[in-house]
């Protein structure tokens, strides 16, 4: 594993929450924080209601933009990861599994176990996947925004 690809690790298992960019169907940007869990660096789960903004645009439009990152980092000292991904409510076939990692991290910070029936009909929450197809980087060589690949896994 590259140096690069450790220090993109470290942000990740470091972070509570991640941006997530969505967009409706006319284009118009949202983003919003959301705890998560991850499963290999590639999939990434939050619980959130199926009628909030960031949802609502996830079933009209798939294609989301995630980052992780440390905001309390001193001016220019940050560092972030970015990610292009589709995301999706998780099926039923997929649900025991997805919840088993969402709530071992959420046990991990003081949060409860989540089960089928907490995402699921009457509840008002689901549980939703992202899947990234690529992940950057700042390069930190002076250009400004200069992103280049990492491998996280």
């Amino acid at each position: 594993m590259s140096e690069r690809g450790e220090i993109a690790r470290g942000i990740v298992d470091g972070s509570r929450y991640l941006v997530l960019a969505t967009a409706d169907a006319d284009g118009r940007p949202w983003s919003s924080p959301v705890y998560f869990a991850h499963a290999g660096y590639r999939e990434f789960y939050w619980v959130s209601s199926p009628e909030v903004t960031h949802s609502r645009n996830i079933a009209v439009r798939a294609e989301v933009g995630i980052s992780v990152f440390d905001s309390s980092a001193e001016i220019g000292t940050g560092q972030g990861v970015y990610m292009s991904a589709v995301a999706g409510v998780v099926g039923e076939a997929d649900a025991v599994a997805a919840l088993d990692v969402f709530s071992r991290r959420s046990v991990g910070h003081g949060g409860r176990v989540w089960t089928v029936e907490d995402v699921r009909g009457d509840s008002g929450m689901r549980l939703y996947r992202a899947v990234a197809d690529a992940h950057w980087m700042l390069a930190k060589d002076g250009r400004p925004d200069h992103r280049v690949p990492v491998r996280l896994a």
